[in-house]
């Protein structure tokens, strides 16, 4: 298997996610700011969160996932279909672009709960699609899973840079938000997992109860966080409605169209919130 399809399966339109988030999220609250630059752990965690990390995410997802995906159209024209014969190679990618960071982080000056915190997220981000726990074959576990390696993630940042007293109501926050993302983003592969006979939390509650769940739960996220990030509230209330928008949607194509374009929207409204953060430490 060639690296650029390696690459390819490890979702680049997503690579901002778990890099944000352990920058803007967690690291930055605790450094306040530029301390964060001198630290070597920083940079070190800042690479595996961009590229390695996200080779762990989507490659087992993809190498338990084959017999939904070859009935999903995006894995064609969006993403990259990992075949049984991809697996073996694909597995040593995984395991050779995460191992190294594991046994820096165990070997290194890393405190024992931000420790605690990365293996949190290895956990979450191999059992969502591995079994023998396959959360994303589990309804509302799926959710739950894959809202908790993006949480952690910041919570990792967060006591890595030192913090030490954590705001959980806006982690909290944050987790309803991640929850409300993975449920959207499960609505596009309703008919290929309907037809894999797989069960997630959009295909329990159907397409237009998981797109209300959706709104509800951006809506909360936005009232918790408010008093923390107020601008995070507005940005919630443009989901909702964009959530709205996508609940009269008739067409599956043009959904799916819609979906498309909500990484790029994930990315603008986290930058927003980002600066607003970096805008309140100053």
């Amino acid at each position: 298997m060639k690296l650029r399809k390696v690459l390819s399966i490890s979702r680049p339109h997503f690579w901002l996610y778990e890099a944000a988030t352990f920058v803007f999220f967690g690291a930055f609250l605790a450094a306040k700011g530029t301390e964060m630059l001198s630290s070597v752990n920083f940079w070190v965690f800042l690479l595996y969160f961009l590229v390695p990390a996200n080779i762990l995410i989507y490659g087992i997802n993809d190498i338990f996932d084959y017999e939904t995906d070859r009935h999903n159209p995006k894995k064609v024209e969006y993403e990259s279909l990992v075949e049984p014969k991809d697996r073996p190679a694909l597995y040593k990618y995984i395991f050779f672009t995460n191992i190294p960071f594991v046994f820096y982080a165990v070997f290194s000056d890393i405190n024992s709960t931000a420790l605690l915190y990365l293996f949190l997220f290895l956990f979450f981000a191999t059992f969502y699609s591995a079994p023998p726990i396959r959360a994303k074959a589990r309804p509302f576990l799926d959710s739950f899973f894959s809202a908790g390696h993006y949480t952690v993630t910041g919570v990792f940042g967060y006591f890595l840079m030192g913090g030490q007293y954590i705001n959980w109501l806006y982690v909290l926050a944050g987790f309803i938000w991640c929850i409300a993302m993975h449920a959207f983003s499960a609505v596009p592969d309703i008919k290929a997992d309907t037809k894999a006979n797989l069960e997630t939390i959009a295909t329990k509650l159907g397409r237009k109860y998981t797109i209300m769940l959706c709104m509800i739960l951006y809506a909360l996220a936005g009232i918790l966080i408010y008093s923390v990030v107020p601008v995070a509230a507005l940005i919630s209330l443009i989901y909702f409605l964009l959530l709205g928008y996508c609940l009269s949607e008739k067409s599956d194509e043009r959904l799916f169209k819609i979906y498309t374009y909500f990484s790029y929207i994930n990315v603008l409204s986290g930058g927003l919130i980002a600066m607003s953060l970096i805008y309140n430490s100053l």
